[in-house]
């Protein structure tokens, strides 16, 4: 669970299955098909960007960056900084950026705005698309609480109902943009609201699930990533399992505190105008060796499950991939966690089974990084569900080593909790002083919480 507050002071915030009225099963299905669209458009953006700025049309966007000449994909990646914090610096003296969803749902006050967020997301990918290290799921996810937020309160919903659909939504423009419904509607659960029930869960799904549909009519109806069929688990692959798990908590643990580091950090005023600018293009000049930390992360995952990098390369790629999200976080520049945060994992797991398998082989390769990719994500999302769901529906093949994952999933949300309670969402909000427990985007122009309705940690 990501959110400690959610403990004691969940009774207040979810509604009754039987108090929820028609109107607002309509509002949900309302939300569902803008998650979805918004997917869709978002989606768009990022496409389009990435066609102009390296000649990206399919496969792979790291292979067109290798295909680019050095100047050019330099050039690209300075233009995104400029692009990016030009642009924040300009909706931050004008109004903000749209708000953050958990922030609005955890502290039960502020409220989002469609279009500041529409144009805040479109900018993330833009981002996202010159080759960043950040998701591409943060400006779905934010567009779909957007909408959410916004019909609850044109229709004056009760605020337990109005943060339902919120979480809701969010999911929905997760699940929606990689094909992940029902990890999706634990995302909502998990992350969002904390805690699993059956008055939240046939929402999530519903909605999930509607977004998901609606955006099969430009995205993807596959699986995320290509991955081998794998055999069923060994022996050694569970013992692998047992030890990788405090390891990747341990892992986590950095991790989270590196994107708190970040987040604390981000420049303000002119600052803007610059720090973008230098991080980008000192990730531009690094990438000229190593393509695979452009972007979101999903080549780089995927090159990890396929399983054909060698040691030293798997090194310097779990060494930098994390370096690189963490700086385009300090510089200003936002966008998702989720795949930038598996592909970290999946890539610390690739380079972790090629020793294990020195000591003791018999297991493929592809499944020492889906079950650490797993794992690190679940542990640094404090969403251990949401983590094995996601692995489960990015590859729809992993079934197989299903009882490994867990295994090192249980592992690494434990020894990840004992050493930082927050996760890469909590740690990106700045806590508000004498209120422990909610928590506030440092770069918010929104309302502050009222203390008084804060849930009890």
């Amino acid at each position: 669970m990501t959110f400690e507050a959610h403990d004691e002071g969940q009774a207040n915030l979810s509604p009754r299955l039987a108090d929820l009225p028609p109107v607002f099963w309509i509002i949900l299905i309302a939300t569902g098909i803008a998650a979805g669209l918004g997917a869709m458009l978002m989606m768009g953006v990022l496409r389009t960007v990435q066609h102009a700025a390296l000649n990206y049309h399919t496969g792979e966007f790291s292979n067109a960056a290798a295909r680019s000449s050095d100047i050019r994909v330099v050039s690209v990646l300075a233009l995104g900084g400029l692009i990016t914090g030009v642009t924040l610096w300009l909706m931050r003296r004008h109004g903000g950026t749209g708000g953050e969803p958990t922030q609005v749902v955890w502290s039960r006050t502020g409220s989002l705005s469609l279009p500041r967020t529409i144009i805040s997301g479109a900018l993330s990918e833009i981002t996202v698309a010159m080759g960043a290290s950040l998701g591409r799921e943060g400006a779905p996810q934010r567009t779909g609480a957007a909408a959410g937020d916004v019909l609850a309160r044109r229709f004056r919903l009760p605020s337990s109902q109005r943060r339902l659909l919120i979480a809701c939504g969010a999911g929905a423009g997760l699940a929606a943009v990689y094909n992940v419904p029902l990890a999706g509607a634990l995302f909502a659960l998990e992350i969002y609201l904390g805690t699993v029930s059956i008055a939240l869960a046939l929402p999530a799904l519903l909605c999930t699930s509607i977004a998901t549909a609606v955006a099969w009519g430009t995205l993807p109806n596959h699986a995320v990533y290509k991955v081998p069929l794998l055999g069923n688990p060994t022996l050694s692959l569970v013992v692998f399992s047992l030890i990788i798990g405090p390891i990747l908590g341990i892992a986590s643990a950095g991790y989270v505190k590196l994107i708190a580091w970040a987040g604390a950090r981000q420049p303000k005023g002119r600052l803007l105008l610059v720090e973008p600018l230098l991080v980008f293009t000192a990730l531009g000049l690094v990438a000229i060796r190593y393509p695979l930390l452009l972007g979101n992360g999903l080549d780089l995952a995927q090159f990890a499950f396929i399983g054909t990098g060698g040691i030293v390369i798997l090194a310097v790629l779990t060494l930098l991939k994390p370096i690189a999200t963490v700086a385009c976080l300090r510089s200003g520049a936002s966008g998702g966690l989720v795949t930038p945060t598996i592909s970290f994992g999946a890539v610390f797991g690739a380079l972790a089974g090629h020793l294990w398998v020195l000591l003791w082989p018999g297991s493929a390769g592809s499944s020492y990084a889906i079950i650490a990719a797993a794992g690190l994500f679940s542990a640094a999302a404090e969403a251990p569900v949401t983590g094995a769901a996601f692995l489960l529906e990015l590859t729809r093949t992993t079934t197989a080593i299903m009882v490994p994952i867990l295994i090192a999933v249980v592992g690494a949300t434990i020894v990840a909790r004992h050493l930082d309670v927050r996760s890469i969402y909590t740690a990106r909000l700045a806590p508000i002083p004498g209120d422990s427990g909610i928590y506030k985007d440092p770069q918010s122009d929104g309302d502050e919480p009222d203390n008084s309705s804060s849930p009890t940690k």
